[in-house]
């Protein structure tokens, strides 16, 4: 019997070897370790007979069912894992969106502010420059506009202009307005911006903080380009009676100088100088002689044609550019309407004032190729015309005195 039980576990073994050479089937090595075969030591196993395999058979199932489980754990763990990097992938997409989006608005918020920046440097630039006013408003409305997304924005000035883009049909805008503020006195005007979409929250602050920078720039333009008029005013004209001052009068004599000798023409300069101005002074006041000056360039004025030019010296004393003359007898008819022009009374705050004046000629080229030597001929003619008013005026007083004493018949 045991040489039969080793020619079936040979045989067996043999079988084996036909399916996976050098090894006994898996099965079979694990029920025989897990087992022990169930039978004592020593004890034949045959391997044809039904029960031995039965018994084989019936032992596969707990590593089948081992093996399905591994693999049910594997494919879970694959797919939790493909799901959370899904999951961090979507994540990290959606955070690089946000944060480009953000790098987005923020440069442009960006470019935005340069641009704004550069054109308010180049309005600041324009106000201390020679542009117009209406330009320069024109541009501060752009300005406020592109700050303001597009909003139409206009200006309602006190004097009445309206620079900007006013709208043609207001129907359905929303306007926000800001007053132009001056540095004393009355407002100078409004500063208005009109939207086609409703207010948006949060914007309104923003809104109002854009239209003030605007009404800022526009208080600047308007009183800066008011007090450069002013004082190009100044530099001009005389404070008191508002007629041309020595400088200007000056500027006028040499660029007349240089037409006369490039046309070889001649012009006429008159000097002007009032009597007895200290008098009127000490006797009715100081007031009283600036009113009186006043009063006498206005009449002086009238006398002059429309290309002359009136121009105070300083003091008591003026002077007349009359360009177009033909002769001296031309500028002494104007000097002489000068000189009648002191024959009706001037009434000022009350007082009935009586003045009069001495006046002198030159003619260029006749009494002086420039403007100092011209200036100085018409005040010698006018000392020398002064003089002799005195003179008659005291020739004529002692001729009464002396006229007195004369004895009666």
């Amino acid at each position: 019997m045991a040489d039969v039980g080793s020619k079936e576990l040979r045989a067996a073994g043999a079988n084996a070897s036909l399916h996976r050479p050098g090894c006994l089937p898996a099965a079979v090595l694990t029920a025989c370790a897990s087992t022990a075969w169930a039978v004592p030591s020593g004890t034949p196993i045959s391997l044809h007979t039904g029960d031995n395999l039965a018994l084989i058979a019936g032992r596969s199932w707990p590593i089948s069912s081992s093996f399905t489980l591994i693999v049910c754990v594997l494919l879970a763990l694959v797919f939790g894992v493909g799901y959370w990097g899904w999951r961090q992938s979507r994540r990290v997409h959606r955070q690089t969106a946000i944060m480009t989006e953000r790098v987005k608005s923020e440069a442009e918020l960006g470019r935005r502010a340069t641009q704004l920046e550069q054109r308010r440097s180049r309005i600041l630039e324009d106000i201390n420059g020679s542009r117009s006013l209406d330009e320069i408003l024109e541009q501060i409305t752009e300005m406020v506009s592109i700050d303001l997304g597009g909003a139409l924005c206009w200006c309602a000035l006190a004097n009445g202009a309206r620079p900007g883009k006013f709208p043609t049909d207001g129907h359905g805008l929303r306007v926000v307005r800001r007053e132009i503020p001056a540095r004393t006195g009355a407002a100078l005007g409004t500063l208005f911006a009109a939207f086609r979409s409703p207010e948006e929250p949060g914007r309104a602050e923003a809104e109002y903080e854009a239209l003030g920078v605007g009404a800022q720039l526009v208080t600047l333009a308007i009183e800066t380009r008011r007090l450069s008029l002013d004082l190009a005013h100044r530099s001009e004209f005389d404070l008191l009676t508002d007629v041309y001052n020595r400088l200007s009068l000056e500027r006028f004599l040499d660029k007349e100088i240089a037409t006369a000798h490039e046309k070889e023409s001649i012009f006429g300069l008159i000097y002007v100088d009032l009597d007895e101005f200290k008098q009127m002074n000490d006797t009715y006041g100081h007031r009283i002689g600036d009113l009186y000056l006043r009063e006498v360039s206005q009449r002086m004025k009238r006398q002059l044609r429309s290309g002359d030019t009136l121009a105070r010296l300083g003091g008591d004393e003026f002077a007349a550019l009359v360009p177009v003359v033909r002769s001296r007898a031309d500028a002494e008819e104007i000097a002489l309407r000068l000189e009648r022009c002191f024959d009706a009374p001037f009434s000022v705050e009350g007082y009935v004032l009586r003045g009069s004046a001495s006046v002198g000629i030159a003619i260029y080229p006749e009494n002086g190729a420039t403007a100092d030597k011209l200036l100085s001929a018409a005040d010698a003619a006018m000392c020398t015309m002064k003089l002799a008013k005195r003179r008659a005026v005291e020739n004529l007083s002692g001729l009464h005195l002396h006229g007195g004493l004369l004895p009666r018949d």
